[in-house]
């Protein structure tokens, strides 16, 4: 197993930072769609391990994180709707270049799973697993706490730190990486809106999701605060084509902790999740509908 770490191009004046892992006899790619303000170095357990199955995989930045991210984030200006309707593409592109005899594949989390739902590029994919994908609408969080603090930054702080600074210091708050000004007022503003950017017209995500017919492997867990099932419920169900199984998870009945809205990428899920999780990607290698 290799990991090679790569440039993929976006537009002709600009790219993103990604790693190639490279298994040594090959029977399919795997692209994983990170969630917001987290770069890929945190899904590189898991890539190695799909690697080990037998499978190419891709991680990735999108632009303005990680390794894509510019020497100066103020007046970078790239949106969140971007990032799901260009980087993923881009990145689905790239794959079928490099391997076009390999089935694609995809692991989306939290909104690498709404990337899936709004990629064109999505109808070249043989199947997705969506990890802890959800309507990111701040009055379905579960725990007082947890969505008052959520309104917080997305209402109040998000605003201001944006206007003063020209980006969100993600870093400095908590929230994960530092976010382009742009990708962190449509999240805010999406978070607002009763269906999430169901409501947002300008994305036509109800028409973008109707579209998708490949098969989802859909994974919640129960003590997920913001993916919760009626956050998830209102995701899915735009997803009206797809042939979809959806997986409510216990940690308790796994003998864990705790998994939360990050912890599936962590090793300690590898006996319980990470090996059904693998197992169901290399079936859906068995299809042919493409």
């Amino acid at each position: 197993m290799t990991a090679e770490a790569i440039r993929i191009p976006i537009t002709a004046a600009a790219d993103i930072g990604a790693r190639l892992f490279a298994a040594s006899s090959p029977r399919g790619v795997v692209l994983i769609h990170p969630a917001t303000a987290v770069t890929q170095g945190y899904y590189e357990a898991f890539a190695r391990y799909l690697c080990g199955l037998g499978l190419h995989v891709v991680t990735y930045d999108y632009r303005g994180t990680g390794a894509s991210r510019p020497v100066r984030l103020r007046g970078f200006e790239v949106s969140m709707s971007d990032w799901m309707l260009e980087d993923v593409g881009a990145v689905t592109r790239w794959a079928q270049s490099r391997f076009p005899g390999l089935p694609l594949l995809a692991v989306g989390h939290s909104v690498g799973g709404h990337a899936i739902g709004l990629s064109p590029e999505t109808a070249h994919l043989r199947a997705a697993l969506l990890v802890a994908t959800h309507a990111g609408v701040t009055r379905t969080i579960r725990g007082r706490a947890e969505r008052l603090r959520v309104w917080c930054v997305m209402r109040l702080l998000a605003p201001v730190l944006c206007a003063l600074l020209g980006y969100m210091p993600g870093r400095r708050i908590g929230l994960g990486e530092d976010l382009p000004r742009a990708v962190m007022l449509e999240w805010s503003r999406w978070t607002t809106l009763p269906r999430y950017f169901f409501d947002d017209p300008a994305l036509d995500a109800g028409r973008r999701m109707a579209d998708v017919t490949i098969s989802l492997l859909v994974l919640g867990f129960d003590d997920d605060p913001w993916a919760n099932p009626g956050a998830m419920d209102i995701l899915l169900a735009g997803y009206t084509s797809a042939p979809l199984e959806r997986r409510q998870v216990d940690p308790r009945s796994l003998g864990l902790p705790g998994i939360g809205h990050m912890g599936f990428f962590r090793r300690r899920c590898a006996a319980g999740l990470w090996q059904d999780a693998g197992d169901w990607l290399l079936r859906q290698l068995a299809n042919r509908r493409h």
